[in-house]
């Protein structure tokens, strides 16, 4: 079927009036986002490459979105507007139906609440002209919402500029499963009726893993083609599918689609592929979740474990060999239903935590945890001699410091009482010098303290963190500081990161600063993902917020 045999929606509530037929089609899909559509439209209408088909296809939004895509259509004769009769849950109904009424040789797909940069289509269809594949493939820019912070999703897959012989040539290339950052050749999905499936979620990354082993060539660029705007802390009703983590549905719909997955490369004739798709699914898939553990509870906890264990038994054992130590462990330990031992560890993914206790099995191996695994497998992947948490040089050896209780103090400081867990043994029995540091806007505040043995392998001490001592640059700090804890042993000093509470409420004072700085807001409080470090965050307020603070930021490139 070509693309001008494609039957017309009867949904079509706005039809392009330009002559002639489009070089790409761009398909914008849409759920209740009227705010966010006009920026996604107006990326593709700035496109430097004009002749080009926009569909808005809306997956009948309930909110003000109809009547915004129908002013868009009508500013410019190059959109259609599409509205679904019903609302189908996902984003692959809305863009099968744009697949439809599509009528260009080559096809993008862009989310409402995203856009492309000026130049994607142009340098996209150039790679297709300059050679003919089946589809391109470029970088894609990350931007936090809440942040601003820039960075390139998967920028080791898009450092070179290549065209890949099949997806065999460079496997790795299943790890970016962005339906998005790509333009396809209409004929390359039509003769091999691809299409995104519906009724499920995380559909780009079956249709992705389909593309990629149908294709006969195609190219990735190192050009930036996609801007994907990342809101991590977005309300749960307005949150994307991938920020839905909390859902045991959406752990449903990752395993599900893993498992369309192993079935497609079996019948495909690319099951040589399944040992690299496994270790996709552990790196990215379930370390997704893994991060999460800790702010879970155990109902969830053993509900995950149910959806995702028979899954992790099927995959290779390959797979999880490439995993770093701290991924294993978590790993086996959801898998051997040590769910409450699991969320501890997952603290640690990432950030060279060790854990409470180890235990030395009749062979002299350490182990994670507070026995010996009963399983083979068990013993391979909570086998700890890599980590070397008994020996190797003091700078780099393995500690976890966890805060038992925080409370506020007089002024801007706040009282810590810290717990040093020493699996390895690496401290002498006696006092320890420690010290609490931290350092906003360049300069360093370090609190000397001491910390007494309670047990083996187990310190505790307590310390005064007073705020309004932290030294700050006089134009003012607005940023965030994780704590660190020091040690110190023979003149040499480890570094180690400082585990809050989960749950304690935000501490906040006004400090007033001496010497002419201006005041700021100061809050301390538990980190909300990840390892659950103790951060602390500095807001100027007044002056400084106001003037002083951006006459610095404009004043500063001049000085370089």
């Amino acid at each position: 079927m070509s693309p001008h045999d494609r039957p017309t929606s009867p949904h079509l509530v706005h039809a392009a009036t330009a002559p002639g037929t489009p070089d790409v089609t761009v398909t914008v899909i849409v759920h209740d986002d009227a705010a966010r559509l006009p920026r996604a439209v107006d990326s593709l209408r700035r496109q430097s490459h004009r002749a080009i088909e926009i569909v808005i296809s809306d997956d009948h939004s309930t909110d003000d979105t109809p009547r915004v895509a129908r002013q868009l259509a009508a500013a410019d004769d190059r959109i259609t507007v599409l509205r679904l009769p019903e609302n189908s849950g996902g984003c692959s109904a809305p863009r099968n139906r744009a697949l439809d009424v599509a009528r260009a040789p080559f096809l993008m797909f862009l989310d409402s609440d995203d856009e492309l940069p000026p130049h994607a289509v142009e340098t996209l269809l150039a790679a297709h002209r300059e050679r003919p594949v089946d589809f391109v493939m470029g970088a894609v820019e990350r931007v936090r919402v809440d942040t601003g912070r820039v960075s390139t999703w998967m920028p080791h897959l898009v450092a070179e500029r290549r065209t890949v012989p099949g997806i065999e040539a460079e496997p790795r290339l299943l790890f970016e499963h962005l339906a998005t950052s790509k333009m396809y050749r209409a004929e390359f999905l039509d003769r091999n009726r691809l299409r995104f499936p519906e009724g499920i979620h995380y559909e780009d990354q079956l249709f992705s893993a389909q593309a990629y082993c149908l294709a006969r060539e195609f190219t990735v660029l190192t050009d930036t083609v996609y801007r994907w705007y990342i809101a991590p802390h977005a309300a749960a009703g307005t949150a994307s599918i991938s920020n839905q983590r909390h859902l045991l549905g959406n752990v449903r719909d990752r395993v599900h689609v893993g498992r369309l997955i192993d079935d497609f490369l079996r019948e495909s004739g690319h099951a040589a592929l399944r040992p690299e798709k496994d270790y996709k699914f552990l790196k990215h898939d379930f370390r997704m979740y893994a991060g999460d553990l800790p702010y879970r509870d155990h109902a969830w906890l053993a509900g995950f474990a149910d959806l995702v264990n028979p899954y992790l038994a099927t995959l290779a054992p390959a797979a999880y060999a490439r995993l770093p130590r701290a991924e294993r462990v978590v790993l086996q330990l959801v898998r051997d239903g040590r769910l409450a031992e699991a969320r501890v560890a997952a603290r640690g993914l990432g950030q060279g935590v060790a854990p409470r206790t180890v235990t030395a099995g009749p062979d002299g191996r350490l182990y994670w945890g507070d026995r010996v695994p009963a399983t083979a497998t068990g013993r391979r992947e909570l086998d700890l001699d890599d980590q070397r948490v008994d020996a190797g040089p003091f700078p780099s050896a393995l500690f976890r410091h966890e805060i038992l209780d925080l409370r506020a103090a007089p002024g801007a400081a706040v009282d810590l009482v810290v717990r040093t867990h020493d699996p390895g043994l690496r401290l002498p029995v006696g006092p320890q010098a420690a010290a609490l540091a931290v350092a906003p806007g360049g300069g360093r505040l370090e609190v000397p303290f001491r910390i007494d043995p309670v047990r083996p392998g187990v310190f505790e001490g307590r310390v005064r963190l007073d705020l309004a001592a932290a030294p700050l640059p006089l134009h003012g700090f607005p940023g965030v500081r994780h704590p660190v804890l020091v040690l110190a042993q023979r003149g040499l000093r480890n570094t180690g990161l400082l585990l809050a509470p989960l749950g304690f409420p935000p501490l906040r004072a006004r400090v007033d600063y001496r010497h002419g700085l201006a005041p700021h807001l100061v809050t301390v409080e538990p980190e909300p993902r990840g390892a659950g470090r103790l951060q602390i965050r500095w807001d100027p307020v007044g002056l400084t917020a106001r003037v002083t603070r951006p006459l610095a930021e404009r004043v500063a490139p001049l000085l370089r």
